[in-house]
């Protein structure tokens, strides 16, 4: 079956979701008709050669842009000599990638791993060891603290803590050991600290799913010293923000901070290989690994492959002869300023934020009575479809792909790659422009997109409640 990428109807355009949904399955269902089969640089192509800009970066997996030549060569010649040894041998990849990284971060120890959310589950284990280690956590008592709107992965241990329940409806019974408090809420921080078994905090420096919510100044300064004062490690999860995305290598250097851990993923092999990683100080796996008989106490299969840990070296080395982060902060910055500045214009944007070339903008009810009851219609159907009315058209009108910043969100978000150029900044304001524009006039195309989409959400409830 051939599927248009760009239907030329609002008609075309519903059809061509349910072809898709049927094609790749509801698990693989996204609302941009689009289906790719190539990339280089900011720039993706669908089947039908149509280009588009990519403004999503594989969820900032491609800092370094789609394919990076560089990148390409370095895996062509890894996979030419050696691909993956038994976690019983070491291999010259392995060592040069280690010594890379560590003397590259910083840090003392580095865990290669496959997925950030397995990065994730690494840390939650260090911290407990050495919770029950040095606190003298009582066995199984050891708690991690989160906040409310993190976004750290879908295997069942992380589904027990998110606070989406998309996440994790019926998926229990969940792991115990977490307390959830707000974010950017040093009260509750302190409260929580008072647990003696609180082993460790784990936390996003900039909240991606959630919308891009920046902390508030002061706050992670406050939340580093909390935990030091308790004993407790702060564990930096940077596997969205890291490597140049919000205009620093790291997000959380922006105020200044040295983590106990950072969590690595996505971007840190340019997006072509699984690849992740746990950053530790030395101190910290020395109460893990601390005997030879537990030397098998934590590892995976394919988490020292030589091909992640070529792609890895490649990609650090990309994005500093690149220069790539201080190009995010310059068009991120710019970017920021013309958002801010279409924010005073148009009554639905309620915010714009973010950091470098990680950008939200957050839309919000109108004030004028036309707009408001276009928007409660929406809102009654499906919180957040709002955002779908200007991703629809910003991809089937401009050829960018962008995405809503969460479930049931209003946040639009932005991950172009680092490698975005000024005339591409171009593209973008004046494509957000015109695309929010058209939001604000009622009756008006986008409106007649959200009849349709609303349509379509009701004949599926329909079909659905009826069995089929």
């Amino acid at each position: 079956m051939h599927v248009s990428s760009t239907p030329e109807s609002l008609t075309d355009l519903t059809r061509t979701y349910l072809e898709l949904e049927e094609r790749f399955g509801a698990h693989n269902y996204h609302p941009i008709p689009v289906v790719l089969n190539r990339g280089a640089g900011v720039f993706v192509w669908d089947v039908d050669g149509k280009r588009y800009f990519d403004c999503l970066s594989g969820y900032s997996a491609v800092n370094q842009g789609h394919c990076h030549p560089r990148i390409v060569a370095a895996l062509i010649n890894q996979a030419s000599r050696l691909t993956l040894t038994s976690r019983a041998f070491h291999s010259d990849q392995l060592g040069e990638y280690t010594r890379y990284v560590t003397d590259y971060f910083g840090y003392d120890k580095v865990l290669p791993m496959n997925t950030g959310v397995e990065a994730v589950e690494t840390a939650i284990k260090l911290c407990r060891r050495w919770g029950y280690q040095i606190k003298g956590i009582p066995d199984n008592q050891a708690k991690i603290i989160v906040c409310a709107g993190n976004f750290h992965g879908r295997t069942s241990t992380v589904i027990s803590f998110s606070t989406d329940p998309e996440s994790n409806r019926q998926f229990g019974p969940y792991a115990p050991g977490f307390v959830v408090i707000p974010y950017n809420d040093i009260p509750a921080l302190r409260k929580a600290l008072e647990d003696p078994n609180i082993a460790g905090f784990l936390v996003e420096p900039i909240q991606g799913e959630a919308g891009v919510v920046v902390p508030d100044e002061g706050y992670l300064q406050a939340a580093r010293r909390l935990c030091r004062e308790a004993g407790a490690l702060f564990i930096a999860d940077e596997i969205q923000t890291g490597l140049g995305r919000t205009g620093r290598f790291l997000a959380i250097e922006h105020w200044g901070i040295e983590p106990d851990m950072i969590l690595l993923s996505k971007t840190l092999s340019g997006g072509h290989v699984p690849v992740a990683a746990v950053l530790a100080r030395k101190w910290i796996l020395d109460r893990v690994f601390d005997r030879m008989d537990r030397a098998v106490v934590h590892g995976l299969t394919f988490a020292n492959n030589d091909l992640a840990m070529a792609a890895g070296i490649a990609t650090l080395e990309v994005i500093e002869s690149e220069r790539l982060i201080e190009n995010a902060a310059r068009m991120g910055a710019r970017l920021l300023t013309a958002f801010q500045a279409m924010a005073l214009g148009f009554e639905m944007i309620r915010d714009v934020r973010g950091k470098g070339l990680m950008i939200g903008i957050e839309f919000g009810r109108p004030r004028s009575l036309k707009l408001q009851a276009a928007w409660s219609l929406l809102e009654a159907v499906s919180p957040g479809l709002f955002c779908q009315l200007i991703t629809i058209p910003l991809c089937k009108q401009h050829r960018i792909l962008a995405q809503v910043g969460g479930h049931a969100s209003h946040t639009v978000k932005l991950l172009p790659a680092l490698v975005i150029s000024g005339e591409d900044c171009g593209w973008i304001e004046n494509s957000f422009n015109e695309v929010i524009a058209d939001s604000h006039r009622v009756p008006g195309a986008i409106w007649s997109l959200g009849r349709t989409l609303i349509e379509h959400a009701r004949k599926a409830y329909a079909m659905k409640s009826v069995g089929h």
